[in-house]
């Protein structure tokens, strides 16, 4: 597969690798500037997809050491894990969203095992067996024996502000507010004709928020220091309607490959959502904990192959589902249930 694809308008995309990952790579883009080049997202910190960028800079005609800036789509690790060594080596500045900035700054200061305790609280009162939830008592446990390593993810410099152009020399960037995936994620809307002429407005980077043939994961915005109750797929599901509006000629998300028909990508997407709401509401006419609805949710393999860390996120994804129809006040939870179970209405 080609490292580097030139989409045209001084626009390229690296293809940097994740580790263990069934998404294979980060599409990390390259846009030059009047004074620099300038990177979206970076992709995972690991030594292969290091070197995987530098060599697809190199592919580029430029260096490292050359970045200008480094623009991020939201915090997670496949997107943002490189930034640091990016701005070390070349002097950029990073912008992201405060939203997700303020989880940077969070895991920076929170000590690892106190998000083993919180998680393996959080599976408990979802209705998680003790024996999923001993499974991470015990890597905690584990761990601690042998000492947790700090994670420590670069602060970036400057904030990214919804609505407002990217100061990019040269550049019409401009920062379109895209949260559900993360609460402080964010598409970018390239407001320059396309270099194919090809109809719409301008290209969007849309990080994980528009992708072309999966669905990003929608699950809670986990802060132990804060007990609103947001409504994650609510906040994606007006994003989409908002990006559709938008009608780009062309998409660049961060997986997979480029593509066109934005608004009819957003269809599907919120059609898929629509559907997976209908399902839930019938699994719903007993009540049901959120572990439960995960295990007969349907997934792309059987629950009982699915791993460890994959039935966590399918569990957090339930509860942001269920979450979304006591909201619309199509189902609530029951009273006086422990661990909480939900019904419909």
């Amino acid at each position: 597969m080609t490292q580097v694809t030139d989409h045209g308008g001084g626009v390229r995309s690296i293809r940097v690798p994740i580790p263990d990952n069934p998404l294979g790579t980060t599409l990390v883009h390259l846009v030059d500037t009047d004074l620099g080049p300038v990177l979206i997202d970076t992709g995972w910190d690991d030594p292969a997809s290091w070197d995987a960028l530098a060599a697809g800079l190199t592919a580029c005609g430029v260096s490292v050491a050359e970045v200008h800036g480094v623009v991020i789509t939201h915090h997670h690790p496949d997107h943002h894990g490189l930034s640091g060594k990016v701005r070390e080596a070349s002097g950029a500045w990073i912008a992201m969203h405060a939203l997700d900035t303020a989880i940077v700054r969070r895991t920076r200061e929170n000590r690892p095992d106190r998000w083993f305790s919180y998680m393996a609280d959080k599976l408990a009162s979802s209705g998680a067996p003790e024996e999923h939830v001993a499974l991470l008592r015990e890597a905690r446990t584990a761990r601690l024996s042998t000492g947790l390593p700090a994670f420590a993810p670069a602060l970036p410099d400057r904030e990214i502000v919804p609505g407002e152009l990217l100061d990019l020399a040269g550049r019409r960037l401009r920062a379109i507010w895209t949260p559900g995936h993360t609460p402080g994620h964010v598409c970018l809307h390239l407001e320059e004709a396309h270099p194919a002429a090809l109809p719409g407005n301008g290209r969007l980077f849309s990080g994980d928020h528009l992708l072309p043939r999966i669905t990003p994961h929608i699950g809670l915005y986990e802060d132990p220091d804060d007990a609103t109750v947001a409504d994650p797929l609510g906040d994606y599901l007006d994003a989409l309607e908002h990006v559709g509006r938008l009608n780009p000629a062309e998409v660049l998300p961060a997986h997979q490959h480029a593509f066109t028909d934005a608004p009819g990508r957003v269809r599907e997407l919120l059609a898929h959502h629509e559907d997976r709401l209908t399902g839930l509401l019938a699994l719903l006419s007993t009540p049901l904990t959120s572990w439960q609805l995960a295990e007969r949710m349907e997934w792309n393999r059987p629950w009982d192959q699915i791993p460890f860390t994959s039935r966590n996120i399918a569990v957090s994804e339930a509860e942001a589902h269920v979450r979304r129809l006591v909201k619309l006040g199509r189902a609530e939870a029951v009273t006086g249930s422990d661990p909480v179970t939900y019904v419909a209405l």
